[in-house]
């Protein structure tokens, strides 16, 4: 497995992770297009992809600006591999260097991502509009998790 930095080539097999997964699955695929996807990787924030064998399995993308987690997708043929552990910890860790603010992200509930984002120490802090879970993570809460696994 390759972890790196999310590069603009990257995007077309990005979006083929997106539309693979079964669970936050987008209901119109034109809502998130390639221009959305480059906007966030290159001006608002930063991405991190998986790569096995040539083949882009994973990936995750941070807004920095509005300090919220944009996207964390696993090609459902490699999940529970810890691809998605490794490109959480990537993210966080990057947007904690480059700030202290607490972040935030939206999730459907009864999801495999909602048990997963609370195993990460994310915190349950409501209900959006659209019916999906809002998380917080601290920077304390973060550094604490990151301790405990040192």
């Amino acid at each position: 497995m390759i972890f790196r930095t999310a590069e603009l080539q990257d995007i077309k097999q990005m979006q083929v992770v997106r539309h693979l997964v079964k669970e936050n699955t987008l209901s119109n695929p034109d809502l998130v297009p390639d221009k959305d996807v480059a906007f966030y990787i290159s001006e608002k924030g930063k991405g991190w992809v998986c790569e096995v064998d040539g083949q882009l399995v994973g990936f995750s993308i941070i807004d920095l600006k509005d300090k919220s987690v944009w996207a964390l997708f696993v090609d459902p043929e490699f999940a529970e591999k810890g691809i998605g552990k490794k490109l959480h910890s990537l993210m966080m860790d990057w947007y904690f260097g480059q700030r202290k603010d607490k972040v935030v992200l939206g999730t459907a509930p009864n999801t495999r991502a909602e048990r997963f984002y609370q195993l990460q120490g994310w915190t349950k802090a409501g209900i959006y509009p659209n019916g999906e879970i809002k998380f917080e993570l601290s920077y304390e809460n973060w550094a604490q998790k990151r301790l405990s696994h040192v």
